[in-house]
C-alpha cells in the first residue's frame, strides 16, 4: 500500500505517458467497473493489457480471458486515448491512475471485496464478491487531491426531490462541516447533493463532486455553474471517459466511489428504495461510518433513513457535531451535550424541592404547615426554606413563607 504524501508527489517521476494512454483507452473500452479487466490489468499491467484488448485474440497463448472479452468486445476498436487526454489537459484536468502517488489506494482498496460487478451490495447488506470493482482510472478537474481521502472526507447524499427540511440540513450541516476542515463529497445531482456542495462552497470549504458521466459534461445542466465553481476550488471526479452520457446504472456504479472516498456517509433524506440507500449500504460493507438524519414518520422521504437507522452499524445524527464525532479519531471531536435552559431550582436537593412545591402560588404558609404538606421532617423544613431564600425563590413575612413573585 502506498504511503506517499502530496508533498512527496512533487519529487517523484511522472506517470509514463504510455501508462496514461493505456489506462485512458481501457477506461473507455469497458463499462465501469469491469472487474475482469481490472484483474487482468493488475496481473500484467495496463500497457500489456491494453495491447491484448486491442488485438482481441480469442485463442492461443496470448488469448484474452473470456470474461475480459465479454467486457470489451463492443468497444475495443474505439481508441480515443490521445484525444481524451488532450481534452482533459485543455480543461486543466488530469488522469489519476494507480501508478500515480495521488491515487487513493487506501480508500479504494476495499471495493474489490465489498462491491459486486454493478458496484452495489445486496439490499440486506451482504457483500457480493464477484471480482474487483476498483476503477481503472479517474478523470479529474480541480486543485483538490485524492490522496487526502478518506480522512476527514464525508459523503452527503439524499433525495433529488428533497423537501425544504432536507435541503436546509444539507446546506447548513455541509457549511458547518466544511468550516471545520471536512471535505464534503457528493454526486452533484439535484436536491440534497447540490445543497451539500453549495453549503461547503458558501464558507470557502472543500467539496468533491463525483459524476456519473464524462468530465466534459455538466449533469444536470442546471448545475453547470456549480460544477465550474467546484472545479476551480475543489475537485470534480469521474471514472467515465469524456463524452460519456449519464445513465441510471452509471449513477448506481458512481455511488460506490462516494462511499469509498469518504470516512463516513450521511444520508439526509432517502426513499425506501433509492441511490442514497445503496450508497449507505456500500459504505457499511466497506466498514465506514453510516449516519442518517431522522425526519417525520409521515414523510416518504425519510422512510429510507428510518429503515437504515434500524441497522446495528448505523447511527442517527441530530446535528453536524454528531457527524464529526463519527468520522473523527476515537475519543476526538466528541459532540458536546446540547445546551439546556437553566432553572432556578437546578441543584436543589429533594427535600428543598418538596418544600418549595408545597408552597401555594399566592398564599403564605408556616413551617409546620409546610412540613405537613410536603412530608419533610419538621426539623429540616426551616433549613430548606433558608436555602430557598438564598436562591431568591421564597421570602419570609412575619413567620410565614411565600414564593417570591416573578
Amino acid at each position: 500500500m502506498s504511503t506517499t504524501t502530496a508533498t512527496d508527489a512533487a519529487v517523484l517521476p511522472p506517470v509514463p505517458p504510455e501508462v496514461l494512454r493505456a489506462r485512458a483507452y481501457l477506461s473507455r473500452v469497458a463499462e465501469p467497473p469491469a472487474p475482469a479487466l481490472g484483474a487482468l490489468v493488475e496481473e500484467i499491467g495496463p500497457v500489456d493489457a491494453a495491447q491484448l484488448v486491442r488485438e482481441g485474440t480469442a485463442h492461443g497463448p496470448h488469448a484474452l480471458p473470456p470474461a475480459v472479452t465479454a467486457e470489451t468486445a463492443a468497444r475495443r476498436g474505439t481508441d480515443r486515448a490521445a484525444a481524451d487526454l488532450a481534452l482533459l489537459a485543455a480543461r486543466g484536468g488530469r488522469l489519476i491512475v494507480p501508478e500515480d502517488p495521488e491515487w487513493p489506494e487506501a480508500a479504494l482498496a476495499g471495493l474489490g471485496v465489498a462491491a459486486g460487478p454493478d458496484g452495489t451490495v445486496g439490499l440486506e447488506g451482504a457483500p457480493v464478491r464477484d471480482g474487483p470493482a476498483v476503477p481503472l482510472a479517474l478523470w479529474a478537474c480541480g486543485p483538490g487531491r485524492l490522496d487526502d481521502a478518506p480522512r476527514r472526507w464525508v459523503g452527503m447524499v439524499g433525495a433529488r426531490a428533497a423537501g425544504e427540511y432536507g435541503l436546509w440540513v444539507a446546506r447548513d450541516w455541509s457549511a458547518e462541516l466544511a468550516d471545520r476542515g471536512v471535505t464534503v463529497v457528493s454526486g452533484a445531482a439535484l436536491g440534497v447533493d447540490g445543497a451539500a456542495h453549495r453549503g461547503a462552497l458558501a464558507v470557502g470549504g472543500r467539496t468533491v463532486a463525483v459524476l456519473a458521466c464524462g468530465i466534459d459534461r455538466s449533469y444536470p445542466p442546471t448545475h453547470a455553474t456549480l460544477l465550474d465553481h467546484i472545479a476551480r476550488t475543489g475537485l470534480v471526479l469521474t471514472e467515465y471517459p469524456p463524452g460519456a452520457t449519464p445513465a441510471r446504472h452509471r449513477f448506481l456504479v458512481r455511488n460506490r466511489l462516494i462511499a469509498a472516498l469518504s470516512a463516513g456517509t450521511l444520508v439526509v433524506e432517502a426513499a425506501a428504495r433509492s441511490g442514497a440507500m445503496r450508497t449507505a449500504l456500500v459504505a457499511e460493507a466497506l466498514g465506514r461510518a453510516v449516519m442518517v438524519v431522522p425526519g417525520p414518520v409521515t414523510s416518504a422521504l425519510s422512510l429510507g433513513c428510518h429503515e437504515l437507522a434500524r441497522r446495528p452499524a448505523v447511527s442517527v445524527a441530530g446535528r453536524a457535531a454528531h457527524v464529526l464525532e463519527e468520522v473523527g479519531p476515537v475519543g476526538d471531536a466528541l459532540a458536546p451535550p446540547p445546551t439546556t435552559p437553566h432553572r432556578p431550582t437546578d441543584g436543589l436537593d429533594a427535600g428543598a424541592l418538596r418544600v418549595r412545591e408545597a408552597l401555594p402560588l399566592r398564599a403564605a404558609r408556616t413551617p409546620e404547615r409546610l412540613a405537613h404538606d410536603s412530608g419533610v421532617d419538621p426539623a429540616e423544613v426551616v433549613g430548606h426554606l433558608w436555602v430557598l431564600a438564598a436562591r431568591g425563590l421564597v421570602v419570609e413575612e412575619n413567620g410565614r413563607w411565600r414564593r417570591r413573585p416573578g
